[in-house]
C-alpha cells in the first residue's frame, strides 16, 4: 500500500490491446475487421442520409432511426479506428495521455448511454403508434421528437461525465490497460486502494440505463404484440410485427451484451475474456443494426431504391447534356 500511495494518475496509460498475440495473427484479424469497420460505418450513414433526404422516411421511427444510425456511427468512429492501429503497431500496446484515455472513456459511455435511452424512445414511439393510433399525430410532434432526442443525448452525457469523474478522481497503481480501450472496469481495476464506492457506482448506472429502459421495451412491445395480434388484416398486422420485431432485437443485441459486458462486479470478470468479448461488440454487433433495419424494411428499401433511381437519372442526364 505504501508503494502505491505515492501514484495519482500515471503520465500515460498504455492500452494493451492484443498486442501480445503473434504478429500473423494480428495482421489476419486487421484483415478481416477493416472491411466490417467499413461496412458498418458506410451502413450506418447510409440509413442516416436516407432518413434526412427521403420526404418519406420524415416520420418519428425514421427520425429516431437516423438519430441511432448517427450513434453508431460515431460509437464506431470513436473505438474502431485506435482497435485497428493497435493490431499494425509493435508489441508493448499503444501509449495515450491521460486526458485522452478519459476522453475515450467518456465519450463511449455517453455513446452507449444515449443508445440505451434511444432504445426506450423508439419503444415508446411505437408503443403510441400501434395501440394509441387516434392520439398518435398529436402526442408524437417534431418538437417532442427532438426534446426526446435531446435528453438521451444529454442523460447519456451527464453519466459519461459522473463516471469518468469519479474513476479519474483515484489513485493508479499502474498505467497498463489490459482491453483494446480505456473501458471502465480495465481503468478501474488500476486503482490502489478501496474502489468500492466507483464500483457501485458502475453498477447503479448499469441498473440505471440497462435493468429499467429494458423492462419498460419489453413492457411496450409486449403491449404492442398483443394489440397487433388483436386487430387489422393480415397485410397490416405482419408489417407491424416486421417493424417491431426490428426494434425488439436491437434492443435485444444492445442490452443483451451491454447487461453480460458491465452488470457484473470486478471480482467476477476476466479482462482477458471481456478484450475477446469486444471484439464482437465493437465490430459485429454495430453491423447487425443496418442489415437487420435494412433488409428487414419495405420504407428503407424503398427508399434506398429511389436514392439510386436519382443518382443514375442525375448522372445519364450529365451525360446527355455533355
Amino acid at each position: 500500500m505504501s508503494h502505491c500511495s505515492n501514484w495519482t494518475t500515471p503520465q500515460e496509460f498504455v492500452i494493451l490491446g492484443f498486442s501480445g498475440w503473434p504478429q500473423w495473427l494480428r495482421a489476419l484479424l486487421f484483415a478481416l475487421l477493416l472491411p466490417l469497420y467499413l461496412v458498418t460505418l458506410a451502413g450506418n450513414l447510409l440509413i442516416l442520409g436516407l432518413a434526412v433526404v427521403d420526404a418519406a422516411l420524415h416520420t418519428p421511427m425514421y427520425f429516431f432511426l437516423g438519430a441511432l444510425s448517427a450513434v453508431e456511427a460515431a460509437y464506431t468512429l470513436v473505438l474502431t479506428p485506435r482497435m485497428l492501429a493497435g493490431f499494425l503497431l509493435p508489441p508493448g500496446g499503444q501509449a495515450v495521455a491521460p486526458s485522452t484515455c478519459a476522453a475515450q472513456m467518456g465519450l463511449f459511455v455517453a455513446l452507449g448511454g444515449s443508445e440505451c435511452l434511444l432504445l426506450a424512445a423508439m419503444a415508446l414511439d411505437r408503443y403510441l403508434a400501434i395501440c394509441r393510433p387516434l392520439y398518435y399525430p398529436q402526442l408524437m410532434t417534431p418538437g417532442l421528437c427532438w426534446c426526446l432526442l435531446a435528453s438521451c443525448c444529454a442523460g447519456g452525457s451527464v453519466l459519461a461525465m459522473g463516471l469518468t469523474t469519479a474513476i479519474f478522481q483515484l489513485s493508479f497503481c499502474s498505467g497498463m490497460v489490459n482491453h483494446v480501450f480505456c473501458d471502465l472496469p480495465a481503468v478501474l481495476v488500476l486503482a490502489c486502494g478501496s474502489r468500492d464506492l466507483q464500483e457501485h457506482v458502475l453498477l447503479a448506472a448499469c441498473l440505471l440505463l440497462l435493468v429499467l429502459p429494458l423492462a419498460l421495451i419489453l413492457m411496450s412491445y409486449t403491449r404492442v404484440l398483443v394489440v397487433i395480434l388483436g386487430v387489422g388484416g393480415p397485410a397490416g398486422r405482419r408489417k407491424a410485427f416486421h417493424t417491431v420485431a426490428s426494434h425488439l432485437t436491437v434492443a435485444v443485441l444492445h442490452y443483451g451484451c451491454a447487461t453480460v459486458m458491465y452488470a457484473r462486479p470486478l471480482r467476477n470478470r476476466s479482462l482477458e475474456e471481456d478484450k475477446l468479448a469486444s471484439l464482437i461488440y465493437i465490430n459485429l454487433t454495430p453491423l447487425l443494426y443496418p442489415a437487420i433495419y435494412t433488409l428487414r424494411n419495405r420504407d428503407v428499401q424503398g427508399a434506398l431504391q429511389r436514392a439510386l433511381s436519382a443518382g443514375t437519372r442525375g448522372t445519364a442526364h450529365q451525360d446527355g447534356a455533355a
